[in-house]
């Protein structure tokens, strides 16, 4: 049986932290054995740790770290189809299929997510207008249930875990392996349109001219601007680039683009650092550096610009932050946005990264965030009861809207206000305490929110 190490962890937000012990298999065999562990009370799957909040902590209890569980299985050259173990990261899938013509269908903000992960937190990218969450591209997956048994999950296979588990933060058993449908692509590159917009008005006006038209699509946003330029942004609007739209020396390696170097924030910043005055500098210069034009960029600039920086989280000193991010439906979504716009606005939270995209309809996955509207992702530093403050005033707006928060980013959700965010939690407290009645599988965030209750 895998030992276990006792270490305080957290989160890509280093807020909150926690005690948990903390236990690595290395391979399959392994992992039934570390519920056979009486010591521990309960244990959370955990992966490369880039859920913001407590999602996969589990304080004074156990962590199961699948990292090492990062091998692939099979992969079908026709269809596209790669079956893999649970710990393989998507950045991982990147580098051993792009060079072959085949790319993800769905990729969150940072490569540096598990497959395991991935489907747990039922991930989207800036396609889900067009291509749904990571739901859509999983055949099938094997599940360990805290009795031992592993089981095939499926649309066809033990449906109501297959649907329990997509976007049940790992507390429906151990994700074990994945087969997971790839798409074709001829380069490594996209052609991106950038469309200045000089308010809110006029950004949203953009997104739903263009959504349909457009592979991938996703927006910056100045949330300290104010007053008439309130909300504005820069939107992307991008497909994948064929041979024929790359230059000629691009075209000797289509499918492999030069790698960027990686920069490195060595420690944490000081506090003062980030704050409203060095936000709107950089928030001035961002958006004169993107005016309207059209580019031809490679998959890490689009995708996953954040990964050129190591530890970027450190950027907000040992405090942390919390990733605050919504959705709100189409109807009334525009008045929702500007509301939630003029109260960060007007706070002064220092928060240099804001995204907006438009989602699509929903997977189907009971505890699953995107829903068809808009989706406002933006950081927030904690400042300790500033930032609860705040977030309690963004949760009433968002519920007003009928919109809802991402379980994988939050840290500071409030048990009434999840039930009410998510209609299907009865169905999935049914699901799980069929299948884990003695309640083995827990984490600090489902304590918080009431998904499991020991009372």
């Amino acid at each position: 049986m895998p030992r276990s190490v006792n270490k305080t962890i957290s989160g890509w937000g280093n807020y909150p932290q926690a005690g948990c012990h903390l236990f690595r298999p290395h391979r399959q065999s392994d992992l039934a054995h570390v519920f056979e562990d009486q010591v521990q009370k309960n244990f959370i799957p955990r992966g490369l740790g880039r859920s913001y909040g407590d999602a996969s902590l589990n304080q004074d209890q156990g962590v199961i770290l699948l990292t090492q569980l990062d091998r692939f299985m099979t992969f079908d050259e026709q269809t596209g189809v790669v079956e893999c173990e649970s710990g393989v990261s998507i950045g991982t899938i990147i580098d051993v299929f792009l060079p072959r013509g085949f790319f993800p269908v769905v990729t969150p903000g940072t490569q540096f997510v598990t497959v395991g992960g991935a489907i747990a937190a039922d991930i989207h990218g800036k396609n889900h207008h067009r291509d749904g969450s990571m739901a859509e591209c999983v055949l099938d997956f094997t599940l360990l249930i805290p009795t031992g048994e592993i089981l095939t999950c499926s649309r066809e296979k033990n449906e109501d875990l297959f649907w329990a588990t997509i976007g049940g933060m790992g507390l429906t058993g151990v994700i074990v392996t994945a087969r997971l449908q790839l798409r074709r692509v001829e380069s490594g590159y996209l052609r991106v349109i950038y469309q200045q917009a000089e308010h809110v008005d006029q950004l949203l006006a953009h997104f739903d001219f263009h959504n349909q038209d457009d592979s991938y699509s996703v927006a910056w946003i100045d949330c300290l601007a104010t007053g008439a330029s309130l909300g504005r942004g820069v939107l992307m609007l991008a497909d994948h680039a064929q041979c024929d739209d790359l230059p000629v020396h691009a075209r000797l390696q289509p499918l492999q683009p030069r790698r960027r170097r990686r920069q490195s924030v060595p420690f944490f910043m000081p506090g003062a650092v980030l704050n409203p005055m060095t936000v709107r500098r950089f928030n001035a210069l961002y958006y004169r550096r993107h005016a309207s034009c059209e580019k031809l960029v490679d998959y890490e600039t689009f995708f996953f610009p954040l990964d050129r920086i190591h530890h970027w989280n450190r950027i907000y000193g040992k405090r942390g932050f919390v990733q605050y991010q919504v959705v709100l439906p189409s109807d009334g979504g525009h008045d929702g946005i500007k509301r939630l716009l003029e109260r960060i606005a007007s706070s002064g939270a220092a928060s240099f990264l804001a995204v907006l995209k438009k989602l699509g309809r929903p997977s189907g996955g009971l505890l699953s965030f995107p829903r068809d509207g808009y989706t406002l992702s933006l950081d927030l530093p904690n400042t300790g009861s500033q930032l609860l403050d705040l977030v309690g005033a963004l949760d009433r707006i968002v519920l007003d809207q009928g919109g809802r928060l991402y379980l994988a980013k939050d840290a500071c959700l409030d048990r009434s206000s999840f039930e009410r965010m998510y209609p299907e939690l009865d169905h999935f407290r049914q699901v799980k305490a069929r299948l884990d009645p003695d309640i083995r599988l827990s984490s600090s965030l489902a304590r918080r929110l009431g998904i499991v209750d020991y009372s």
